[in-house]
């Protein structure tokens, strides 16, 4: 075949998607790649075959539809059939066919003979099929009783009794002014029947209480008082019954559900389970959209890579080249997300800084993004960032389209891209994979259009949906304090449509759309899925990345807000629970740890692959060891976010974290692990997951001092003129010389000296000499990081 015939173009010759062509080969042949893989003759036949088979005409008259046309059925035809639903006759003479005869006072003569005249055939017809020929109305019998067999006889022989007891009674009432004794006599008998009755009637209702028990909802604690007030029972009736138990409780006194369940039975009351329910459950609706609620929605690109290799350049293209002929001076860029049209169809671009905010919107659980667009200059090649953006957009589950940036420039070369791409497992269709490569040039605008054309394919594949007939939630892009108009939030809209008016609560934050604005700066009053809005109205500025939804009731909104923020302030004074090697056995005894992602930093790049290769090997059948990130240099913050938002274990290799990476691995209960030697590294890891790592020493930091000059004295060697930053310096203590955050050498102090005189620990804020053992290479701007080494007790 030397015409490329692809997926996507055959679904668009048939009119179909390629979701659908990518179906019927699964069924029939094998599944395609995607939607770019080039047919071979038997596949085109196959489809060829079974779209002919699924839309064959019924018969040869519907392919003629629009010129035959069966005869019109005669007039009288017509009238006939539509007599016995018109019945006959015009209507003011049907109603008075059906009134009973009225009697006349006098002169009744006329109307007599009129009523005594022939009807008309027609009518006569009509009259047995609408209504009988009596005009007596016909009586009927309506049966009120529930389902079920009722024993009559019984109610019979109480209505007797009743009545026979109330005819006595009036007698004896009567008799009360013949006599003393006969009153006296009359009002004993009657006393008697009135407890005869009540004893009739508590029968009555124990039997129908015994039927039909009384449900009483019952939580997880009660009061006594409540719980006799929810069984219709008196106080004293349930503290008996709870004695006879064994439990000595008061009407205040609060009861588990255990027991007030049994109490409850006792007493004939039938038991449920009382679920509260919370204010976030009644407040937000969380429920699932049919099928056919659901409607296409624009997917929502991210743009990341390297610095400086054109992800601004290229977004600033798009945005221009798809602006709306006529408007004046061009886009003003209001917010931090834009939609564009390509064929008329929207993508909704997100103008993130980077991985990092990308990372911060994951890290509060906004999963926003459904395509990356992974920007690579092909006269720079793949550098520390463009790794970072790939294994986060891994991490995130997005597919990446790959877009070589620069294209114009002579010493472009796209084929070594491709080459270094295959190293992090992102292969090129053409040779085998199922990465998109598009070669682009974001100053000429080259290919540009063919980068947004496979968007559209890689969104149609994932058959992105939403339900924009409900209220609306979705995601902060970006929030910040404007001075003059208060707190202003960039919102991307994910299901649902938001109206202005409509009252929103996003993490602590809640208020009233006041206004919105899209990214053309045009007010608008409403946003569907996949819109980017700006709005202003909220009580304060919502964090990037918080769930927002739209409400009905504002006072229960800031109810619920006022319940998060003093959860915050409880979790914050709590432990994060974050997976550590400590406790890395019992998570995968209790399953709930089946990948162990881990994060490696290591001084030279031939190390970083080295612990990468070792650590993938140790995987057993319970945990997969996964390497989610490698790369050289010092752990900074962006690692530690990494590892917070996927759960992973920073795996440090000649290396150690800046300042910034400890503070936040500190309160993230971030798990970071400092090696030397790599065999420690694998068998730590190694007996953690077998659950018999017992770590006898823990490291204790005591401080940190820059070196500030370096000189040599006879006898002695190098010594190092340092000031204490942080912590104090301790004589005899271990420590480790940093150079740019990577691990020189790693000792003990020999002498600490403060002036002339040797001193035993230098305190932060002043100066001092240092000599290592054994070393000599001390530059000036080293840090020297001292520790000491605690034992555990077990």
């Amino acid at each position: 075949m030397l015409n490329k015939y692809r997926v996507h173009e055959v679904a668009k010759d048939f009119g179909k998607n390629s979701k659908e062509i990518s179906d019927i080969l699964t069924k029939y042949a094998t599944t395609p790649k995607n939607h770019m893989q080039v047919l071979e003759d038997r596949e085109l036949s196959l489809i060829f075959e079974y779209l002919t088979q699924h839309n064959q005409v019924e018969s040869i008259e519907s392919i003629f539809a629009d010129v035959y046309r069966e005869p019109k059925p005669a007039q009288p035809a017509k009238q006939e059939m539509a007599a016995p639903a018109g019945k006959g006759a015009p209507a003011g003479q049907t109603q008075r066919t059906q009134l009973p005869a009225q009697p006349r006072p006098s002169g009744s003569g006329a109307p007599a003979q009129a009523q005594n005249q022939p009807r008309p055939a027609q009518s006569q017809e009509q009259q047995p099929v609408s209504r009988p020929t009596t005009r007596v109305p016909e009586k009927k019998i309506v049966d009120t009783r529930k389902g079920g067999d009722v024993n009559l006889a019984k109610y019979d022989e109480k209505l007797e009794n009743l009545a026979a007891g109330r005819t006595k009674q009036m007698q004896g009432g009567k008799q009360k002014f013949q006599g003393r004794g006969g009153n006296r006599k009359g009002g004993f008998q009657g006393s008697k029947r009135r407890q005869e009755e009540q004893e009739k009637m508590r029968r009555l209702q124990a039997e129908i209480a015994k039927k039909h028990p009384l449900v009483v909802k019952i939580p997880d604690e009660i009061g006594v008082g409540e719980l006799a007030s929810r069984m219709k029972k008196t106080g004293a009736e349930v503290v008996k019954t709870l004695m006879k138990n064994g439990v000595m409780a008061s009407l205040s006194d609060v009861i588990d559900f255990d027991t007030a369940a049994i109490i409850a039975e006792e007493l004939g009351c039938k038991v449920e389970k009382e679920i509260i329910v919370t204010i976030e459950e009644r407040l937000i609706d969380t429920a699932e959209d049919k099928e056919e609620d659901l409607e296409p929605r624009a997917p929502v690109v991210v743009v990341m890579g390297h610095v400086d290799h054109g992800k601004t350049s290229l977004l600033d293209y798009i945005r221009h080249a798809n602006v709306v002929s006529g408007e004046a001076g061009g886009i003003t860029q209001h917010i931090g997300a834009y939609q564009v049209q390509v064929n008329g169809q929207p993508i909704t671009f997100l103008d993130t800084p980077g991985h990092e905010a990308f990372t911060a919107m994951r890290a509060r659980g906004a999963m926003v993004t459904d395509v990356a667009i992974l920007v690579v200059a092909a006269d720079d090649g793949i550098m520390p960032q463009t790794v970072e953006s790939i294994n986060h957009a891994k991490a995130a589950n997005i597919p990446v389209i790959v877009a070589i940036n620069k294209m114009d420039k002579p010493e472009a070369n796209p084929e070594r891209i491709k080459e270094q791409l295959t190293a992090y497992e992102l292969v090129p269709e053409e040779w085998g994979g199922d990465t998109i490569i598009c070669p682009i040039s974001a100053k000429t605008g080259q290919g540009i259009d063919n980068l947004l054309e496979m968007v559209i394919l890689t969104a149609e594949m994932k058959e992105l949906k939403a339900n924009p007939n409900r209220t609306a939630h979705g995601a902060v892009i970006e929030a910040k304090l404007d001075k003059g108009r208060g707190p202003v939030a960039t919102l991307l809209v994910q299901n649902g449509t938001l109206h202005q008016g409509d009252v929103i609560i996003a993490g602590t934050a809640v208020g009233r759309v006041r206004a919105m604005t899209n990214a053309k700066g045009e007010k608008v009053e409403s946003a569907g899925p996949s819109v980017p809005v700006e709005i202003i109205g909220m009580s304060e500025v919502p964090g990037a990345g918080d769930d927002f939804h739209a409400v009905a009731d504002e006072r229960m909104a800031r109810e619920l807000v006022e319940q998060r923020k003093h959860e915050q302030k409880m979790a914050a004074s709590g432990p994060v629970g974050k997976v550590s090697l400590e406790d890395l056995f019992s998570q995968i005894q209790a399953g709930e740890m089946k990948t162990l992602n881990i994060i490696v930093k290591a001084d030279v790049q031939g190390s970083a692959e080295a612990v990468k290769a070792s650590l993938e090997k140790i995987s057993n059948e319970e945990v997969r060891v996964r390497v989610i990130h490698c790369a050289v240099g010092a752990i900074n913050e962006s690692d530690v976010m990494l590892a917070t938002t996927s759960n992973a274990i920073i795996v440090g290799f000649n290396v150690r974290p800046d300042n910034n990476a400890k503070e936040n691995a500190a309160r993230n209960n971030v798990d970071m692990r400092m090696y030397r030697v790599i065999y420690d590294c694998i068998n730590e890891i190694e007996t953690a997951m077998k659950g018999m790592l017992a770590p006898k020493f823990k490291e204790v930091e005591l401080g940190q001092a820059e070196v500030r000059n370096v000189f040599r004295i006879t006898g002695v060697g190098m010594v190092a003129g340092c000031y204490v930053t942080n912590g104090r310096m301790q004589r005899g203590a271990q420590m480790r010389l940093l150079r740019d955050n990577i691990v020189i050498y790693d000792g003990a102090i020999a002498s600490l000296q403060r002036f002339k005189d040797s001193v035993k620990e230098v305190a932060q804020g002043y100066e001092c000499g240092i000599t290592f053992e054994k070393f000599q290479d001390i530059k000036e701007g080293d840090v020297i990081e001292a520790f000491l080494m605690e034992q555990i007790e077990v």
